[in-house]
């Protein structure tokens, strides 16, 4: 009997990360009555020989998850999508079934990521009803016209549907379609969702394009049952994959109250996205008798106008007290930095950098270098720059990306010849400051086929990388 569905995920970083728009997929897929199979090409010691079992059951469609379009970091800017196409490419060879391509980093640059692989379809956006939509098309031979999200080629066109945010999973995943246990044992936590979408303005920001400005969000007793679960399979380590968890505060609240009541905290541990806020201290406290150990805030700076300009509803006093918070009920916390987007100066960076030193923080990430997004603020403000190819303040192959599938990366010209040499001076050898860049030794901020993150998850660690990486430095 022919599969409906074959799932592949092709992402073969390390430390792994078990993909979880699979497990929402492939639940969405049982619930509908259709079949499925799972390719997943980054547990495989053979991937050639992983695909071509699922292509053996002769499947109507293929569907490749795409996490990230590239590492996002300006330093390497490593790009995904040449391993994809050659993905693409292969499976052509062995069958003539249609791929649809989806995930966060598909949604990032839907045409410019289809044009490049050659692949049939695409889906902007919530997977699940889609995919189900698009298979009993294939089957009907019928129009593809009300698929919402839906993207497929016309000829030399492309023709694309509106998405439709939907509402996400109301019970536990069984979260058996993958491999769940050698993820966490190779990779050292495990994604749980509390909600999807994200209603912040942040003007470089691809996640309202990739996963909706609404916030849906999942029962509390559903997210506790499925947690609870993997812990009793020995999967104790959480990170939330919401774009920040207290988005919405009084679903955070319900979340911490249910986990909580049913004393999850001696049975597993978990850390968080936040944003800087709103973030009341009764948040904390609740957060970490809800089992939360750590929480990466994304305060992108520490200078109130490069805020403003990157569209943040946080000042720098609201970044200090989401810090205290935590440190008095014994969260430890990572800050995230991103400097050098238009108007950045050495003097707003040193001040991001002070401010960093003056909350307290355990450990802060200072990446060099903002990604510009198709269809963001940041990206059609700088639009011109990028269809003449003029150079200033970019980095990155303009050459036919417009689309910006490649990455292109925006980097202050204010901030001089050497931004990497006035970053690292500010820093001055502060070991809470991890800061990458190819000629420093400090380059395991970047998390994409890390060796020291690899290596300490085998010896027994487990948690956020920020975490392990600041208890290797003894922080």
């Amino acid at each position: 009997m022919p599969t409906d569905v074959l799932l592949v995920n092709p992402n073969r970083i390390r430390p792994p990360i078990a993909p979880l728009a699979l497990e929402y997929l492939a639940h969405a897929l049982a619930r509908a009555g259709l079949s499925w199979r799972v390719a997943d090409l980054c547990l495989a010691d053979d991937p050639e020989s992983a695909l071509a079992a699922g292509l053996a059951d002769s499947p109507l469609l293929i569907a490749i998850t795409f996490r990230n379009t590239d590492d996002c970091y300006c330093a390497t800017q490593h790009s995904f999508i040449p391993d994809l196409q050659e993905l693409v490419e292969h499976i052509r060879r062995c069958t003539d079934a249609p791929i649809v391509l989806g995930g966060a980093g598909f949604s990032a640059a839907p045409a410019g990521v289809l044009r490049r692989t050659g692949a049939e379809f695409g889906i902007v956006g919530d997977g699940e009803r889609p995919l189900v939509e698009l298979v009993r098309a294939l089957r009907n031979q019928s129009q593809f016209g009300a698929i919402p999200g839906l993207v497929w080629r016309e000829g030399e066109d492309f023709r694309a549907n509106p998405a439709a945010w939907q509402a996400i999973a109301q019970d536990p995943l069984p979260r058996t379609a993958l491999d769940n246990e050698r993820y966490f044992r190779e990779g050292g936590q495990a994604g749980i969702e509390t909600k999807r979408g994200c209603p912040a303005r942040c003007v470089y920001c691809a996640d309202p394009l990739s996963k909706g400005s609404g916030t849906r969000t999942r029962p509390p007793a559903a997210i506790a049952e499925e947690m609870l679960s993997l812990a009793s399979r020995g999967v104790d380590v959480f990170h939330t994959c919401d774009s920040e968890f207290n988005s919405d505060v009084m679903h955070a609240v319900l979340v911490c109250e249910e986990l909580i009541r049913r004393s999850a905290a001696d049975r597993l541990r978990w850390y968080a996205y936040c944003a800087p806020t709103p973030f009341p201290p009764e948040l904390a406290r609740l957060m970490r008798q809800a089992g939360c150990v750590g929480i990466n805030f994304g305060t992108d700076g520490g200078d109130a106008e490069m805020l403003r300009r990157l569209g943040r509803d946080h000042a720098p006093d609201d970044i200090v007290a989401a810090v205290r918070a935590c440190r008095e009920h014994g969260i430890v916390v990572m800050l995230d930095l991103l400097l050098g987007s238009p108007g950045e100066t050495p003097q707003s960076v040193a001040r991001s950098i002070q401010l960093v030193r003056e909350t307290g923080a355990d450990c802060a990430g200072a990446a060099l270098g903002v990604r510009l997004y198709a269809n963001t603020p940041l990206a059609e403000r700088l639009r011109a720059r990028i269809e003449t190819g003029e150079r200033t303040g970019l980095r990155g192959d303009l050459e036919g990306n417009s689309d910006l599938a490649m990455p292109v990366f925006y980097l202050a010209p204010e901030l001089g010849d050497d931004p990497v040499g006035l970053l690292r001076d500010l820093i001055a050898g502060d070991q809470r400051f991890f800061f990458g860049w190819p000629d420093d030794t400090q380059a395991d901020y970047n998390y994409d086929d890390n060796p020291e993150l690899v290596e300490a998850i085998r010896a027994g660690h487990r948690g956020a990388y920020w975490d392990i990486l600041r208890r290797l430095r003894g922080l």
